[in-house]
């Protein structure tokens, strides 16, 4: 049995696991179906503190995990299909079958952003398509802009990019926005922010270099056409991957899970979250590394017994 297993990595999962082994407490890392998280994806991290010229993301996300291994982190290939944290040991059940059990466990999972679905969407990821505007609004200084979506994400991430770009375009399918009204109006009021309104997306256009257009279809009048752009943004949303839970942890509205305020402890005693899982507001590498310390410390003081749950105080 485990002291405590770490599922997922990322920046939050791969912060905890450093701590965690530097504690002597040997956790053990399931590195699920996309090791390293969302900067794996990246191609360069310019926000991450200590690296004035940036750092490509896999390699942030590999020297991170070695560092962890370095202290004695285990780490694991797979995922987890489901989970049973009704009892102690928790119990972690493995693709294949194999039961892995735990004193301790800290859910690092995360939140998948929702993409289009359309050919050349996923094939140009770093390409001139992102789904985070504050994590690349910077490459685009100076060039043209499409965002796609309809919600206050999507109005939120249009004004923030026009703090770089040139011109920003917001596409949305349908005619009304689902934007609150004041997020609406902060976008109709910035004469950066133009409006393609009633189109439907349909390809992501690019050459050698990247992105050059968006091909999208006019639903008023079934003609198609191709908008010009250096890059695409998707607001479209997140996901948080917590599936797997099977509704086991309190949650938002959303699905992203609860903690504690000022701690990333769960409503079940001895499980913690940290990372996009649990932040659906910054999700910036920096804050989910400070969320993976955080579950750290409060992990270690957990099984040392030392924690004080006062769960009904909190939320």
């Amino acid at each position: 049995m485990y002291k405590s297993i770490i599922v997922g990595t990322g920046p939050s999962g791969l912060t905890a696991a450093i701590y965690l082994a530097r504690a002597n407490l040997n956790p053990l890392v399931i590195e699920g179906p996309e090791p390293g998280g969302q900067l794996t994806t990246t191609t360069e991290v310019e926000n991450f503190p200590g690296f004035p010229l940036g750092i490509m993301g896999p390699e942030l996300m590999e020297n991170m995990r070695k560092q962890a291994e370095r202290f004695g982190a285990q780490f694991r290939s797979g995922w987890v299909n489901n989970a049973d944290l009704s009892a102690r040991p928790f119990k972690l059940h493995l693709e294949g079958g194999e039961i892995l059990e735990t004193e301790s466990v800290i859910i690092s999972t995360g939140a998948s952003a929702k993409y289009i679905g359309i050919p050349g969407e996923r094939d140009n990821v770093g390409r001139g398509v992102s789904t985070c505007a504050t994590c690349d609004g910077f490459f685009f200084r100076g060039k043209k802009i499409i965002v796609v979506g309809g919600g206050d994400s999507a109005m939120e991430e249009a004004n923030f990019l026009t703090r770089f770009a040139s011109e920003v375009k917001l596409v949305h399918r349908r005619e009304e926005l689902r934007a609150s009204k004041i997020m609406q109006e902060r976008a109709r009021e910035n004469n950066k922010v133009t409006w393609g309104l009633n189109l439907t997306p349909l390809e992501v256009v690019a050459g050698d270099k990247g992105v050059t257009g968006l091909k999208v279809q006019n639903n008023a009048t079934g003609q198609e056409e191709v908008l010009d752009t250096d890059g695409i943004f998707v607001a479209i949303g997140h996901t948080p991957n917590t599936g797997f839970l099977a509704g086991q942890l309190e949650t938002d509205e959303i699905g992203y899970i609860k903690v504690k305020p000022g701690t990333t402890e769960t409503n079940i005693p001895g499980v913690f979250a940290c990372g996009d899982v649990q932040d659906h507001k910054y999700r910036q590498a920096i804050t989910a590394a400070g969320s993976g310390c955080m579950a750290a410390l409060d992990c270690e003081k957990y099984l040392e017994g030392s924690m004080v749950h006062d769960w009904s105080q909190s939320l």
